[in-house]
């Protein structure tokens, strides 16, 4: 069962890596190029879909199944070296969570409140952009650091 559970923590954490990267690589400069309306609109309604079915529960398991796999006894006695990989891969996968929780959700969310107020979108976009991107890539360097731990604790 351990080694399951570790097969899908690696799956799972490369699959929010990966999402992590693209979005950094290419969503955000792809719509960096957009004019502050556009871009204004475009992130809301990026904002409204992306917190939904296939990536929650891609973002849950990134945490559920390195938790399971370390909270399940080894298959044939699991190294020491296996376990702190893992562990520290799940780490820096919360981590990386807590960095959405505490900074990017509430820029998310002031930008979506300032389509109620009818803020102006240039002062929104100087509001949202640099900040959202800046915690934006330290999720995505602390997710792809997870992923590569947690590839490292499969193969020890």
């Amino acid at each position: 069962m351990a080694t399951l559970l570790t097969a899908l923590s690696v799956v799972a954490t490369g699959l929010y890596a990966g999402f992590m990267l693209i979005f950094l690589t290419g969503v955000m400069p792809a719509l960096g190029r957009l004019a502050d309306e556009q871009f204004v609109a475009a992130m809301r309604r990026v904002n409204e879909d992306v917190p939904r079915g296939v990536f929650v529960s891609v973002m849950l398991a990134s945490v559920a199944f390195p938790a399971a796999a370390l909270a399940v006894p080894g298959d044939d006695g699991r190294p020491a070296a296996q376990w702190i990989l893992l562990a520290a891969g799940l780490g820096l996968v919360v981590l990386n969570h807590l960095v959405t929780i505490a900074g990017n959700i509430p820029l998310n969310n002031a930008l979506a409140a300032s389509e109620r107020t009818g803020a102006v979108d240039r002062e929104v976009r100087a509001a949202f952009e640099t900040r959202w991107n800046r915690l934006h890539l330290v999720r995505t360097l602390l997710a792809t650091a997870g992923f590569v731990l947690v590839v490292g604790g499969s193969l020890s």
